[in-house]
């Protein structure tokens, strides 16, 4: 256990080879993380819990570090108290509340080449006499300091402790603290000079807040031009795939669950891997060199706004990965009444699978080669989405907010700003492979099973041929076919019964069934407009996709995916809660059905009605 940015995370992983999440900001880790270490005599578990100032919690996330130490569960057979070797006036307050514990205790200072850096000084032999504890000075990346930690967790009875331990009595605390910082003859750190040049730039109220704009902006021009040849390598690869099973296959549905159900559906989804990988690889630059909390201190006075603080932003940021974490991350929020603003429009938050969704949607709405000045134009719309939904949230936070006036008191938000550091390629590629993995397990496990579900209620029930022929229809023309099948499917029926709430929206019953199947998934809207074209027109589905018409109806034959439609489309995913996974993260924070029940009801009210302003807007400025 230890403070917020102590680095204890970073040594639980380098300890047990796990990936908890590390960031330098507070609030990332907000459950407790367990990992096993291997010795000569025994195995270990070791618990990572999240960060806290106090064991007198004032928070959600706090509460979990004062359960476990109460003895909630198993009671902890020892503490490793992580502090901070540049900030040690601060952690002690930590220490001295531990040793009351009457807990075996390790002390681990972090940070100790860093404080050497800034000219700082510490006596560690003389501070371990002081505070009556056994120290060891740790870097994570010191194989042989590692080697020395994990031989001390053999044995936690021979850990030297305090006769008398440290005062809690705030005067008497305070005494303590300088005492020992004088017998450990500690020098604080002198201020971080090239920190201190970069921030007054970067956390400039005007400078700062545009470098961060034209940062993201830069960014999602990356998304684009960077990612579509690998994009399109990952096509070529599918395609190929696809070829192989209509070569290859002759048992009719075998073919066609393999090539329309499982490589047209699948496939449509893992061509945005790039993407993905880039989306993360942004965020773990970010965090690791420590520009993350400069985020937050520059979006605080924004959130301010809306009635919500620092660590609010916080979770809003975890949601741009997915909206369970962030969700959790309002644990760390000591007020009820932000806690409650805060998760409940926390999923308005651009998440990541929603990237996919919109990849595809704006390569159909803007040309490749359309520019804004020396800015792709696809980019631009890209980053305006994410700036829709953080704005959504901000706005609604604010509602939130007024209507749970009264339900909680404003408490003060406190976040260090670490030392810039230079990430290391070893953390970026991790963070990459990690995401990459999330996102394929994701695909073969709940999108897959949606996309064959989907693909048997596309090809279910089979249309004979004397059926096609009574409808006009040549059962020797695939495309034809494949079209008169997948409009008299069970998917059709479905679809057509729900059409008339989203036919106002330009949406047809295609588009219907993809949405529905997106409740499980964001992605699987990608996967069902897959399998769609992948059927129709096996050899070219993305322009399969652009040329789509409307099969029946009084639209029959017009052009679906119009510029409007389109656009209400996207407007529709930024708001809608489509996410089985997020509506369970909120019925389990909140403790009820009641908010997740809310959160649901007005967002897809906010889609609906944002979808049709927003068809009209562009059918007007078309037209």
């Amino acid at each position: 256990m230890g403070n917020p940015n102590a680095g204890k995370s970073t040594l639980f992983n380098a300890l047990t080879g796990l990936s908890a999440k590390v960031a330098n900001y507070p609030g990332v880790t907000v459950s407790r993380s367990v990992g096993t270490i291997k010795t000569a005599r025994e195995s270990i578990v070791l618990e990572d819990l999240p960060g806290t100032y106090s064991l007198d919690p004032i928070s959600p996330d706090e509460k979990v570090v004062a359960d476990v130490i109460d003895g909630e569960g198993d009671h902890p057979d020892a503490v490793v108290v992580v502090l901070d070797a540049t900030s040690l006036r601060r952690s002690l307050g930590l220490l001295a509340q531990v040793q009351q514990l009457a807990l075996p205790t390790l002390v681990v200072l972090t940070f100790a080449d860093e404080l050497a850096r800034r000219t700082g000084t510490v006596d560690f032999a003389a501070l371990s006499r002081a505070v009556g504890n056994d120290v060891i000075a740790v870097t994570s990346g010191n194989r042989n300091q590692l080697a020395e930690l994990v031989g001390k967790f053999e044995d936690p009875a021979g850990w030297q402790q305090p006769m008398v331990p440290a005062p809690t009595n705030p005067r008497q605390l305070t005494a303590w603290v300088d005492s020992v910082l004088a017998s450990a003859s500690y020098r604080n750190p002198e201020p971080d000079s090239r920190t201190r040049r970069i921030d007054s730039v970067l956390l400039h109220p005007v400078w700062g807040t545009l470098i961060f704009v034209a940062t993201m902006i830069v960014f999602f021009q990356v998304i684009f031009t960077v990612a579509a040849p690998l994009q399109g390598l990952i096509e070529t690869f599918f395609g190929w795939l696809g070829e192989l099973v209509s070569t290859h296959i002759t048992i009719g549905w075998l073919a066609g669950l393999l090539g329309n159900g499982i490589i047209g559906g699948v496939g449509s989804v893992l061509v945005f891997l790039p993407q993905i990988a880039l989306l993360f690889a942004m965020i773990e630059i970010f965090e690791a060199t420590g520009y993350m909390s400069r985020v937050a201190f520059l979006m605080d006075k924004v959130m301010g706004q809306a009635g919500l603080e620092g660590r609010a932003f916080v979770a809003m940021l975890s949601s741009v990965a997915c909206a369970v974490p962030g969700i959790m991350a309002t644990r760390s929020l000591p007020s009820a009444r932000d806690r409650i603003a805060t998760m409940m429009t926390a999923p308005l938050m651009t998440c990541s699978a929603r990237l996919p969704v919109y990849t595809m949607l704006i390569a159909m709405l803007v040309p490749s080669d359309a520019r804004f000045g020396p800015l792709g134009l696809q980019g631009l719309v890209l980053f305006a989405m994410y700036l829709l939904g953080a704005c959504a949230a901000m706005a609604a936070a604010w509602v939130f907010k007024h209507l749970l006036h009264g339900q909680g008191r404003a408490l003060p938000f406190y976040m260090e700003m670490p030392s810039y550091r230079v990430p290391r390629l070893g953390e970026i590629v991790r963070a990459m492979w990690d995401a990459c993995k999330d996102f394929v397990m994701r695909v073969g496990k709940i999108i897959l099973v949606l996309t064959i579900a989907i693909w048997a209620m596309l090809s279910l029930p089979v249309v004979s041929d004397q059926q096609m022929l009574a409808a006009g229809v040549d059962p020797d023309d695939s495309a034809a076919a494949a079209e008169y099948q997948i409009d008299n499917s069970v998917a059709a029926g479905i679809g057509k019964t729900i059409q008339p709430v989203f036919e106002p929206l330009g949406f047809d019953w295609r588009i219907t069934v993809g949405l529905l199947s997106a409740m499980g998934a964001r992605e699987t809207f990608v996967a069902t407009m897959g399998q769609l074209t992948a059927a129709e027109d096996p050899d070219s589905p993305g322009a399969a996709l652009e040329e789509m018409t409307w099969i029946s109806g009084p639209h029959q034959g017009d052009r679906l995916f119009t510029p409007d439609v389109t656009a209400a489309l996207l407007v529709y995913f930024a708001f809608a809660l489509q996410c089985t996974s997020t509506v369970a993260a909120l019925r389990r924070e909140s403790g009820s059905w009641k908010w997740p029940g809310i959160a649901f009801g007005y967002m897809t009210l906010l889609a609906w009605v944002s979808a049709f302003v927003v068809r009209a807007l562009v059918k007007a400025l078309v037209a």
